[in-house]
């Protein structure tokens, strides 16, 4: 699993993510974005928080460390926003902790320029995790010492809120047009021959036996292993079907 730490204080909330989430400290010394495992999005947001997050780390993009964040809802009994406190009383147990990144900016494509091959990695890997959260509108990108970070994938993965649909839509093709990062990505081909090898059974395994059991259960499958060898089997096949699903370039 990730490493777990307790939260100590619930800070204050983020009310741009349409989740609802907090800034919390832990008994670590760290300060993270928590996201809830009682928001409306459940626990599957929490499932791709990690899927997606720590496949993208292991490619070699910037993600902000995540951890486990147990929460007593205690912590929020002096929040005086009741939305917030019902948040918190529904959300006891194992939470996600994102390393908050203090001064960090929000990616601004005017004033931070990103080259080819970095912008076509990002377009790749939203691409094969079906990220629809990645937009002008909303890019989820941060400039943290000078270097791009990618942050909030709980929309990636959408499959999983339909799986007996799941096998028919795993080489569903990936609409860029409206992706942040698109314009510059112009070396989708060479991102693809880079990136694609890298995926293999055994990182998919390593990666899915990070998400807590507790995330996992639910009416779909029996057990969390059942739901593990699900992903692995769409995750797989999904790289299987690249030429289906790959964005073949990039708009003017």
């Amino acid at each position: 699993m990730l490493r777990q730490v307790t939260g100590i204080r619930y800070v204050t909330p983020l009310r741009e993510g349409g989740s609802l989430p907090g800034v919390v400290e832990a008994d670590d010394l760290g300060t993270y974005v928590a996201k809830f495992s009682g928001a409306g999005q459940g626990r599957k947001a929490l499932v791709a928080e990690v899927v997606s997050g720590e496949l993208a780390r292991r490619l070699g993009l910037s993600v902000p460390r995540l951890v486990v964040l147990d929460i007593d809802p205690v912590i929020g009994r002096a929040e005086p926003d009741q939305e917030v406190q019902e948040l918190l009383r529904n959300s006891g147990g194992a939470n996600l902790g994102m390393d908050f990144l203090p001064g960090a900016l929000g990616y601004d494509p005017v004033a931070h320029p990103v080259d080819a091959a970095l912008a076509s990695q990002v377009v790749w890997f939203d691409a094969y995790v079906e990220n629809v959260d990645r937009s002008w509108r909303n890019p989820n990108l941060l400039i943290w010492h000078r270097q791009l970070w990618l942050i909030d994938h709980g929309a990636t993965l959408y499959f999983h809120h339909n799986w007996p649909r799941a096998g028919a839509v795993v080489g569903r093709p990936y609409r860029a047009d409206d992706h942040v990062l698109a314009p510059y990505a112009t070396r989708l081909a060479e991102a693809d021959a880079e990136l694609a090898p890298r995926i293999t059974a055994d990182l998919i395994t390593e990666v899915l036996a990070l998400v807590p059991d507790e995330w996992l259960a639910g009416p779909d499958f029996d057990t969390p292993d059942e739901a593990r060898a699900a992903y692995a089997d769409h995750l797989s096949r999904r790289l299987e079907l690249s030429a289906s699903w790959l964005p073949t370039g990039s708009p003017a």
